[in-house]
């Protein structure tokens, strides 16, 4: 008799089905797991003969075969481990051999038969409720896994005894309760941060379009400190960007006690991250900062410090929304729509243009500095902005009667307009002016009269790209959203060239 436990294998947050096939039979007492097993599923053995001790049952001394099929599929962590135990159960009549037919199990057995938390149970989830199928997992997964669907049926159990003994009807376990995790850190305000006006207004503009900023300033001069208040004019996550967040997060490990965040993502990775921690990769292909940034904010401080191969292999992902990692034998995709927020000295020694300071390099400190970042990442970039340092005299102003929760509301109202409008032309509901596709901008931005005269020659004076010149499209956008106008004027497209024109002149003099 060969018994069946359906479970998952991982290819970046898709869960490809997995049948793991148990076979006992007569011969010399061995245990053998086949079908592109990795180390974690081929020492399960281990695991599952004491967990099964240790709840009172022994192997059989038989032959025993463990196919994980289709055999072709690598596989890949210890999540392995509960539906190899359950199908030598159900094989050697344990537990009834039918009760496991409408489940996919996955889950980490403990030497003592206690079932530890495992990652990738939310996509595992997801994967088994469009099959129309229950999940077994580990209790500390139950929260998680309870998000996929309010009517799914879902086991939950802390041990291999506790869900044999539901199987026999002498307990009953509960289904577990989604969990969602408050946010414990110190709130943050805009008030907090004196001066720089001209540096809130493009904050709040990038916040309104999800556009992506980079700001030029020496050190000291509030660049951090206006990236990490960001996230609190954001809107929320909607429910569908939640669960794609949430997802990208199980594969990743990042929900403790299977408890999902409201917050949108901040990732601010250092400068000394490689290309596989930016982009995503190693041995099993995991996610990496784009990817984790979905749906939130990659914040990449003193830009120019970072690898100039890293910040180039963030082109492709910010274009596409997409971070594809191509391996020999494989090829994984994870969503990675990200704003990126980006700040950075004009020179090495930081204080390039203030008055009175001379270089002892010149004019090349700042431009070897700032040829490190192309040309094409910056015409990715829509608002570029110059922060000057702080004076003693804004320190001591008092804080400002405007804060985040007012900049959250304009950005909530500008956001609704777009939302409808992208709506309206049978687009997502969460896409935002810099996400929207060429085509689509030239449709519902409509420069008439001196607003055109002024982009057509800007276009040509400053040489924009058609990306470049796209871009300049969208920022108006955003700003006729603010200002609650239909189209934008010659006041908006003026306003969406200054911020690029800011620091042409500042990264190129």
């Amino acid at each position: 008799m060969v018994a069946h436990v359906q479970t998952v294998s991982f290819q970046g947050i898709a869960a490809r089905p997995v049948d793991v096939q148990v076979h006992v039979a007569s011969g010399l007492p061995a245990f053998t797991i086949v079908g592109l097993p990795d180390k974690a599923v081929a020492e399960s053995r281990e695991r599952v003969r004491a967990a099964l001790t240790a709840s009172g049952l022994s192997l059989p001394p038989k032959r025993i075969t463990i196919n994980l099929a289709p055999a072709d599929l690598p596989k890949e962590g210890s999540h392995f481990d509960l539906p190899i135990a359950l199908g030598l159960m159900a094989a050697i009549g344990a537990i009834p051999a039918d009760c496991l037919d409408t489940y996919t199990v996955l889950g980490e057995l403990a030497l003592d038969g206690r079932l530890a938390a495992v990652i990738g149970v939310l996509p595992a989830a997801m994967a088994a409720n469009a099959d129309d199928r229950g999940l077994i997992c580990p209790k500390d997964c139950g929260p998680e896994a309870a998000w996929a669907d309010a009517d799914m049926d879902i086991l939950a159990p802390d041990s291999l005894i506790s869900l044999a003994n539901h199987f026999k009807g002498s307990q009953l376990l509960a289904r577990p309760r989604a969990g969602i995790r408050q946010n414990d850190v110190a709130v943050m305000d805009l008030k907090d941060i004196k001066g720089q006006e001209l540096a809130k207004r493009a904050l709040e503009v990038a916040a309104a379009g999800g556009h992506n900023m980079l700001m030029v300033g020496p050190p000291g001069s509030g660049k951090s400190m206006l990236a990490s208040r960001l996230p609190t004019v954001l809107p929320p996550l909607s429910p569908a960007e939640l669960l794609d967040v949430s997802m990208i997060q199980s594969i990743a490990g990042l929900l403790p006690q299977g408890r999902l965040s409201p917050a949108r993502p901040f990732r601010a990775p250092h400068h000394s991250a490689s290309m596989a921690a930016m982009v995503g990769g190693g041995m099993k292909a995991k996610p990496g900062e784009v990817a984790l940034s979905h749906n939130g904010v990659l914040f990449l401080d003193e830009l120019p410090e970072f690898s100039p191969q890293v910040l180039d292999s963030l082109r492709q992902p910010i274009e596409s929304g997409e971070a594809v990692i191509s391996r020999a034998n494989h090829r994984v995709t994870y969503p990675a729509r990200f704003q990126l927020i980006a700040a950075m000295n004009p020179c090495r020694c930081g204080h390039a243009g203030e008055p009175g300071y001379v270089c002892k390099r010149g004019n090349r400190c700042a431009a070897d500095y700032q040829a490190r970042i192309s040309g094409p990442l910056l015409d990715r970039i829509d608002l570029r902005i110059e922060v000057p340092a702080v004076s003693a005299s804004d320190l001591m102003l008092p804080p400002s009667k405007e804060g985040s929760k007012q900049v959250a509301e304009r950005v909530a109202n500008a956001r609704l307009l777009q939302s409808q409008r992208f709506v309206a032309l049978g687009l997502s509901a969460t896409m935002t002016n810099a996400q929207c596709p060429a085509s689509v901008i030239e449709q519902v931005c409509d420069v008439k009269g001196e607003a055109r005269r002024l982009l057509a020659h800007a276009a040509e004076s400053m040489a924009l790209s058609a990306r470049g010149y796209h871009r300049i499209l969208k920022l108006a956008r955003t700003l006729a959203d603010l200002a609650g106008r239909t189209q934008p004027g010659k006041t908006d497209i003026a306003e969406a060239l200054s911020y690029r024109m800011t620091a042409e002149t500042s990264l190129v003099g």
